[in-house]
């Protein structure tokens, strides 16, 4: 799987988080509907200094020379691409109800959507000129409960398990991980800590429960449209994926858990197993001082995405776990921060005997950290600047190791 298949886009938590006091930009009452926008538009100039003399690490995430260069310069979007997100909302029958459309932009050219250049045209690299920024459509979701019987969500929106740590991630409005941006076409997004201390949570087509809040708690459980492991033959489910996440609220103080299951049917050329994975941990803040950490722990789920890498050619499932620490410091209106993530793979004991040098070149750990300053120049708009250091190793990481340094600086509005 390649780093531009994976992109990102939480615009509306990352609006909240910047502009906690600034109002939603748009805002329209029509009779007893009211219908608001929300987004962000943001660009960072990225330099990635590559590893020169790669070694082979399948789902290895440091960049690595590309014939020869080792290094990437771009100017492209971060963990998040921009975003127009449309709700609508009223209350009938003492229900509240609501929907959302989300829309993605890029700024990479990198999708040939131009009628200039279409598939029998497109060059090797799509970032070259007459070409297109991509638009992806995450969210298209409704919601309809209250604070006395909880509310469902019905439809396509962000993943619970993993949720918290990417959205409690410092590196949200920058970069992090270079990911896509590091090669000859830039992805819409960066990796921020995707692989690098938590799976990616996605966008996933579903149906949940949240119950009222129970003294500072609330639980949500509910079934996902189950998904084909990545690159592995499409075949039908015979039931859906369920996940579920506690989250307790107190102050300063927040603590989740969150979890998922899913049977993977068995194909042709692999056998049926059972995938599940759980997440644990929580923030606290005092005096300008925000701490903060989650662990994962998986069979069958894989790295870096859901179900990527998740089972060896035989269907047997890999474990892998994984965590992300930081700490942030906010004096005024700029925030200073470190974060730590490491995420890992274990090749299985079938394959290490049946194919040991093929288990010998898959990734074993991708670790980040990153140091980043966020200043808020406005209320809505921050200027940041980040550096980044990457190192992927081998399940033989004795022999095989990859590192890639990156630094960012770039503009994030958030309305």
């Amino acid at each position: 799987m390649t780093h531009q298949r994976i992109g990102l886009a939480l615009a509306v938590a990352v609006a909240a988080a910047l502009a906690p006091t600034a109002p939603q930009a748009v805002e329209i009452a029509a009779g007893d509907w009211k219908f608001t926008l929300n987004g962000n538009v943001n660009a960072d100039y990225i330099h990635s200094s590559c590893e020169s003399t790669p070694s082979p690490i399948a789902g290895g995430l440091a960049c690595t020379s590309i014939d020869g260069n080792s290094t990437a310069s771009s100017v492209s979007n971060g963990l998040l691409p921009a975003a127009f997100v449309f709700g609508v909302s009223t209350t009938q029958n003492g229900i509240d109800v609501a929907a959302t459309f989300g829309m993605y932009p890029g700024t990479s050219t990198n999708d040939g959507g131009s009628p200039n250049l279409q598939d029998g045209q497109k060059l090797p690299s799509g970032n070259t000129a007459l070409g297109s920024a991509g638009l992806d459509i995450r969210q298209v979701f409704l919601t309809f409960g209250n604070k006395d019987m909880g509310t469902f969500t019905v439809g396509r929106n962000i993943g619970l398990f993993g949720q918290d740590a990417i959205l409690n991630d410092m590196t949200l409005p920058g970069v992090g991980g270079p990911g896509g941006t590091a090669t000859g076409s830039p992805a819409n997004t960066t990796l921020g800590g995707i692989g690098l201390g938590y799976i990616y949570t996605d966008w996933l087509s579903q149906i949940d429960y949240t119950t009222p809040d129970l003294s500072g708690t609330k639980i949500t459980f509910g079934i996902f449209d189950p998904l084909n492991p990545v690159g592995a033959v499409s075949e039908p489910k015979s039931a859906p994926g369920f996940h579920g996440k506690v989250a307790y609220t107190m102050g300063g103080l927040y603590l989740s858990a969150s979890g998922l299951y899913q049977k993977q049917t068995a194909t042709p050329t692999t056998a049926e197993y059972n995938s599940h994975a759980f997440d644990v941990g929580g923030k606290y803040a005092i005096a300008g001082f925000e701490v903060m950490g989650w662990y994962y722990k998986a069979t069958g789920v894989g790295t870096t995405a859901l179900f990527l890498n998740s089972a060896d050619a035989f269907g047997n499932a890999r474990d892998s776990n994984g965590f992300i620490a930081q700490v942030t410091y906010t004096v005024g209106p700029t925030k200073f921060g470190i974060n730590y993530g490491q995420s890992k793979l274990s090749a299985t004991g079938e394959e290490q005997v049946a194919t040991p040098v093929e288990a010998a070149d898959l990734v074993g750990n991708n670790n980040k950290w990153t140091a980043g300053i966020y200043h808020k120049l406005t209320p809505n708009l921050t200027i940041l600047g980040e550096y980044s250091k990457v190192t992927s190793e081998a399940q033989s990481s004795a022999v095989f190791e990859n590192q890639g340094n990156t630094f960012n600086i770039g503009a994030f509005l958030s309305f």
